[in-house]
Formats: structure tokens, C-alpha cells, sequence
């Protein structure tokens, strides 16, 4: 660049010693040094009309031939466009690839802009959701109207994913999870997991039909323990037949669990048996329970009830959920422990609380604590009675009554076992905590 601003100095330079000469000899020095400069002007305007029909006729071809600054403006000029020429090559490949990637997966993908507005979908989207080039631009929610699918696109919370049936095919169930990027741009991702969800409602199906034909024989072989285990024949072998009949007991309550897991996962909650639940007088029929279950281990259970809070929901499924967390927390908690039931509202809804200061839990353990049959402690978990269901039957409950469990132990401390339910689902009338021993 330096170089290019001294030719071009030297050659104003020349200029005007050329008209410094010619006026020498014309004695007319102003109007030589006017002429020179004239043309000196000139000849710059010549440069740039050459600059400029170059960058109207494309410029593709080499720039014209030019020196001083103006063969360095040019030469500039050509560099940084070769430079996002080739910019431009790398990134359309990119796109060319991410387009042909995109068009050949299984799964559809779906670009939205800020307003759930259809920018670019790949052919899975048009096999699965029934996409069409004309689409492009019309708002996702206006082609796909399952409720479902609507709730979670509107509800801004995309940590998890939705499921709903296909709109061209209802036997089709797709899988879809909205993932944000950019500035305020979205990413459609549905899969079809139609054979996924069949196998998960065969093994329902399974589990529901084994436990259902398990029950009757079951119930039998109780009831002839039980006879057999008083008459006075059997006195020699009977302590095993009272260890049969535990173990039959145990196995009668696993399959009465199974079955209600079962009615759990393959009913949906039926609007007519959502009631006005008193939870109040709820908590203390289980409350009375759990004293009577805890014997003679000298535990103190405590409600803290307010007296005017009620739930809508189903009464049996509520009083499933509450009974199991209450007798988990009297198995779980040392002899002369201490076990506090909770029912409150707050602005965040109302919550079903079973705080107790028994042993506690690992945080290992506790994401998994839901899963059916998992034991933090196998062997002390069957020596209490426990099937390992329980909490498994908690969370369907809460799940299909839109509420959710939260989980709070410390090993040797306690463990705090919270269901919390949307404001929705609060009867309107509710008043303050109120605290009654029990």
C-alpha cells in the first residue's frame, strides 16, 4: 500500500514539473499547471470509470491493468471477493451436505423460526407428519392438532419429549422433541416409536394377564394355609407353614400391586372419577393405619393438616399414592423414630408431604427409586413387608394426576418424600396450615 500511495505522489509530482516545463516555454505558467491538472484529474476519473465497469460487468475475470493506488484498490478488491467466493462454495456444500443428510434420515426434522413457523422440513416429515411443500411458512400448530402436541410446543418447556398419534395413520405413534437454537429458532425432531410402544403395551398386557391368573391361585393356597396352619395336626411342621403362608402373603400383595400398576398404565383417568377429595379426613384414615401398622415400635406420627384443603382427583388412586409413602416411611424408620404427614397449599399448589428420620438414602439411589422392584436394600426392603412397587404406583398416580414427587434424603438423617400438585387441581375455598397432632 505504501508503495502504491509514492508512485501515485511521483506522479502528481510529474504532473505538475510537465506543466512547470510547458509554461517555461509559453511563458504561461497558471494556465500550464491548470492544463496538467486537468489532465492529471482526468486521467483519474479514466481510472475509476475502469474500476467501475468492472464491478458492473462481473467480476469474475481478472481486473483491468492498473498501477499506483489504483491497481492496489482493484487487486484488493478481486482478493476479498475470490475470498468470500470461495466462502460462499464451502458454505452451500455444507448446506448441500446437511440437506442430503437431513432428507436421507428416518427421522423427521422440521426447521421452525421464531414463531413455530415452517422453514425447511426433510422427506421423513412429509412420510410422517404429512408435510407438503406449500406448508413452508404456515405455523407447525395449525398441521398438527393433537392436544398433546399443542400443549408442548405452547408450553415452552422442552426438557422432555411428547407423545401423540400420527396424522395420517392413528395406529402410527411418533415420539417428538423441539430443540431451540440460534436466535429464537427451533429444531422439529419426530421419530416413529410405533413398535417400541407396542412392545411396552404387550408387556403390560403380560404382566397384567400373568398377575390376573396368578391372584385365583394364589388367594386359594392362602386360605388353605391358613386352615391348615390352625389345625392341631400340623403342630409339629408349623412354624414352616406359617413361613409358606408369609411368603404366599407376600406374593398375594406383589400381584395385587402388578394389577394395580396395570389399571394405572392402561386406563386413562376417566373425567368422571375426578371428585372433591377430603384429603384431610384421608390423611387421617391412613395416619390411623400407619399407627396400627407400626405396632409396638413406639413411633410417633404426627399430621400437620389443613382442615380446609381439599384435591379434585380420583379418591382410590390419591389414597393408594398417600398410604404408600406413609407405609414406607413406617417400615423404613428405626423403632421410636419420628414420622411427620403434611397437607398444604402454597402458591406453587397443593403438597402431600411424609417426612420421617429413618435411615435415609444414597443420592445413587434416589433417580431410580420409582422403578418397579428396585431396592436401595434388597434384604432389609423384603423383611419389612415391601413389594418394591410402591413407589412405582406413586409416580403413575401423580402422573396421571398432572402432579409430580419430589425426593429429599441424607443417609442417617431422614428422607422427605413431597408430591406437589398444580394450583388446577386445588378445590377454590382452601384456607391456612394448620398444625393437629395425631
Amino acid at each position: 500500500m505504501y508503495k502504491a500511495w509514492t508512485v501515485e505522489i511521483w506522479r502528481l509530482i510529474g504532473a505538475l514539473l510537465t506543466g512547470l516545463v510547458i509554461g517555461l516555454f509559453t511563458e504561461a505558467y497558471a494556465w500550464s499547471l491548470l492544463f496538467t491538472l486537468l489532465l492529471y484529474i482526468g486521467w483519474q476519473f479514466y481510472q475509476l470509470y475502469r474500476f467501475h465497469r468492472w464491478l458492473l460487468t462481473g467480476r469474475r475475470s481478472e481486473p483491468p491493468p492498473a498501477s499506483g493506488v489504483w491497481g492496489e484498490l482493484m487487486y484488493e478488491h478481486y482478493r476479498l471477493h475470490m475470498r468470500n467466493r470461495k466462502r460462499k462454495k464451502k458454505v452451500a456444500r455444507l448446506l448441500r451436505r446437511f440437506t442430503d443428510t437431513s432428507a436421507a434420515m428416518p427421522d423427521a426434522a422440521v426447521i421452525l423460526d421464531r414463531h413455530f413457523q415452517i422453514e425447511w422440513f426433510n422427506d421423513a416429515a412429509g412420510r410422517l407428519l404429512g408435510l407438503k411443500p406449500q406448508d413452508v411458512g404456515r405455523r407447525i400448530t395449525h398441521l398438527l392438532r393433537h392436544p398433546a402436541f399443542i400443549a408442548y410446543v405452547t408450553g415452552e418447556d422442552y426438557r422432555e419429549t411428547v407423545e401423540f398419534p400420527g396424522p395420517l395413520d392413528i395406529d402410527l405413534r411418533l415420539n417428538a422433541r423441539i430443540v431451540p437454537y440460534g436466535d429464537k429458532q427451533y429444531l422439529l425432531s419426530v421419530r416413529d416409536v410405533t413398535r417400541l410402544y407396542r412392545l411396552e403395551e404387550m408387556r403390560r398386557d403380560f404382566v397384567a394377564n400373568v398377575s390376573h391368573e396368578l391372584r385365583t391361585p394364589l388367594t386359594v393356597i392362602t386360605g388353605y394355609l391358613e386352615t391348615l396352619t390352625d389345625m392341631d395336626e400340623v403342630e409339629p411342621v408349623r412354624p414352616l407353614m406359617v413361613q409358606v403362608k408369609s411368603q404366599a402373603e407376600r406374593m398375594r400383595r406383589i400381584v395385587e400391586d402388578l394389577l394395580a400398576l396395570a389399571r394405572l398404565e392402561t386406563r386413562n383417568l376417566n373425567p368422571a372419577d375426578m371428585q372433591e377429595v377430603p384429603v384431610p379426613a384421608l390423611v387421617a384414615g391412613i395416619a390411623e393405619d400407619a399407627r396400627v401398622l407400626s405396632g409396638e415400635r413406639q413411633q410417633t406420627i404426627v399430621t400437620e393438616v389443613d382442615a380446609d384443603l381439599r384435591l379434585r382427583g380420583a379418591p382410590s388412586e390419591l389414597h393408594s399414592a398417600f398410604a404408600n409413602l406413609v407405609s414406607n416411611a413406617v417400615r423404613y424408620t428405626q423403632d421410636g423414630g419420628r414420622i411427620v404427614v403434611r397437607w398444604y397449599a402454597d402458591d406453587a399448589g397443593a403438597h402431600f408431604e411424609v417426612e420421617d428420620n429413618g435411615i435415609g438414602i444414597e443420592p445413587q439411589h434416589l433417580p431410580r427409586l420409582t422403578e418397579r422392584f428396585y431396592r436401595v436394600e434388597s434384604d432389609r426392603s423384603r423383611a419389612s413387608g415391601g413389594t418394591g412397587l410402591g413407589l412405582a404406583i406413586v409416580k403413575h398416580v401423580l402422573q396421571r394426576h398432572g402432579a409430580s414427587l419430589r425426593i429429599d434424603s441424607q443417609p442417617g438423617r431422614g428422607s422427605r418424600f413431597t408430591c406437589d400438585f398444580p394450583p388446577d387441581m386445588v378445590v377454590p375455598g382452601g384456607g391456612t396450615v394448620r398444625a393437629a397432632g395425631g
